[in-house]
């Protein structure tokens, strides 16, 4: 085989493959294409291969490309997407998504602790690795440095566990025309006409009775699809535009009525029911769905299930696409692509128990939810569980077990002005097909790097000083970045930045992978990006201690 190298100033590498047998006529050919830049092309020997080198981004994580006349391949995607997928598949909700970065966690040696005890020196000490939640759908996980001192900074992440979907109503029985339907309401702003024509399921927690006499949460989920939401045939609807109204024709389909009349009823006769203050859970939902639930949770009778919240997902699972495996396809990238990375993160930059003998702060990742529907809830980013979990770790002993009480008042404050907080909530990626929609000079690609989102007006909460500690971080972990500015004709979106940092007064920058489709069903992002991800947070954990102290800006 012949291969023919020829690099040139944009970084490409053309390579042309030749049998022994045509090697001849190919080399003629060969000869009169590249007659132009001969001169820089090194002759190869027609018995000896020359071998390709993989051709770099600009930095070590980023994938090496390889270019040949026919088609272009990108380097496999890194274990990280692999793992990520099974993440984003083990989390159809907040509740799931919690459970499965705990399981990380506990596996990476984090022990788990409650805001309901004391905090004592022997609850938490310098060196050790913790985390909490609160609602079963928000956590925060942080590992404190084996130097630590009252009023010490703390690197920080921010997250949110949730995105745009259609959750169950409190009394979601309902029949029309022969059908069992199920009543649901939006949550967030979803593009509510990806929910069509997909083979959705639920999943959620659900309070059930236990034979002790208390009531214990479960997570449910059910794996098959059991509804959808069927699309009126275009010969009913001629109209260019689909709005479907979201209260009369965005009702799930879960079966037929006769089906059900057709089965015995699971209540024997003259049975004595117990006075219920809320009309009975089997008046308020189908007893079909109800079994279902009450199998998923692990009990026998359908009156143990008290309560429920419980989500619509797409069956579909998030796998990785495109012709060489460069995207990634999944419902909830937003947000939890940030979410696994924060946590992968966190992990990585204490694995082994390295990291923390010199560190002198804490390294913290929050996860909330409800982000999309603004955070203002008791476990959201606007609740006091970020503000409380500071406060007390603001003052946590140090190795020595002395609390510099002349400074502990002040410890939370001097805390807070130290610290550093990076909001980690996706971003868009360029549409080919909407360009024109996007700042001519601020256009992001997929597998290009995490983006610095930057708004005048303080949708985002990033300023020069916190992109020149990014750009740092990022340099020395070798990760490459972007940027992206709204056009001034269209609306733009927030994040938890500005509001965390209105709270805290820390220090605070906007990022976020690149991704298109944002709230759809089923988006979109870059397979390299999670390791880009992944690299920048880790870089900025480990490096925040020793960067801080020059970047101060009063």
């Amino acid at each position: 085989m012949l291969c023919i190298k020829s690099c040139h100033h944009q970084r490409t590498a053309l390579r042309t493959t030749i049998t022994a047998k045509q090697h001849t006529t190919a080399a003629a050919a060969c000869k009169r294409a590249f007659t132009s830049f001969s001169s820089s092309i090194a002759r190869p020997s027609l018995k000896t291969p020359v071998r390709l080198r993989p051709l770099h981004y600009t930095t070590a994580r980023v994938p090496c490309h390889y270019f040949s006349s026919t088609s272009s391949k990108m380097a496999p995607p890194p274990a990280s997407a692999h793992e990520f997928l099974d993440f984003v598949n083990a989390s159809p909700t907040p509740y799931h998504a919690v459970q499965t970065a705990t399981s990380l966690l506990q596996k990476a040696g984090f022990h788990p602790i409650s805001e309901r005890t004391p905090w004592t020196p022997s609850t938490i000490s310098p060196g050790g690795k913790y985390y909490l939640t609160r609602n079963a759908s928000s956590l925060i996980a942080f590992a404190v440095g084996s130097r630590w001192s009252p009023g010490n900074p703390i690197a920080m992440i921010g997250a949110h566990t949730d995105s745009p979907c259609l959750r169950v109503k409190p009394v979601s029985k309902r029949t029309a025309n022969g059908y069992l339907q199920v009543g649901v309401e939006t949550y967030g702003g979803g593009i509510w006409h990806s929910w069509f024509d997909r083979d959705l399921s639920v999943a959620g927690r659900v309070l059930v009775r236990v034979k002790e006499g208390g009531f214990e949460q479960r997570l449910v989920r059910v794996e098959k699809p059991i509804v959808r939401i069927p699309s009126l045939a275009i010969h009913l609807h001629r109209q260019s535009n689909f709005d479907p109204n979201k209260e009369e024709e965005m009702v799930p389909i879960a079966g037929l009525v006769e089906e059900v009349l057709n089965k015995k009823g699971d209540v024997e006769e003259g049975e004595e029911e117990e006075f219920e203050p809320l009309k009975a859970i089997d008046e308020r939902h189908h007893s079909e769905f109800l079994k279902l639930i009450a199998k998923e949770a692990g009990v026998d009778k359908v009156e143990d299930v008290q309560d429920f919240e419980l989500i619509l997902y797409d069956t579909q699972k998030a796998v990785l696409g495109g012709m060489n495996e460069e995207f990634i396809y999944s419902g909830r990238l937003d947000n939890l692509d940030m979410t696994f990375c924060a946590v992968k993160a966190l992990i990585g930059s204490v694995k082994d128990g390295k990291g923390l003998e010199e560190e002198t702060g804490i390294r913290l990742v929050a996860c909330f939810d409800h982000e999309e529907i603004g955070s203002l809830s008791a476990h959201g980013a606007d609740s006091n569980l970020l503000p409380a979990v500071l406060r007390r770790l603001s003052v946590l002993p140090g190795v020595d077990g002395n609390q510099q009480s002349e400074s502990n008042e002040t410890a939370f404050e001097q805390t807070l002005a130290k610290s550093f907080l990076i909001s980690a909530d996706m971003a868009h990626a360029v549409h080919p097909n909407y360009a024109g929609k996007y700042e001519r000079n601020h256009q992001p690609q997929m597998n290009k790097g995490t983006v610095i989102k930057i708004n005048a007006n303080q949708r985002y909460a990033t300023n020069s000083p916190g992109i020149v500690l990014v750009k740092e971080c990022a340099r020395r972990k070798g990760v490459p970045l972007q940027l992206f500015v709204v056009k001034n004709d269209s609306p733009c979106g927030s994040t938890i930045g500005p509001m965390l940092s209105a709270k805290l007064g820390v220090r605070t920058l906007d990022l976020g992978n690149p991704q298109l489709a944002m709230h759809s069903i089923r988006e979109m992002g870059g397979s390299w990006d999670v390791e880009h991800a992944i690299g920048l947070f880790e870089g900025f954990l480990e490096g925040y201690g020793g960067l801080e102290g020059g970047l101060v800006v009063d």
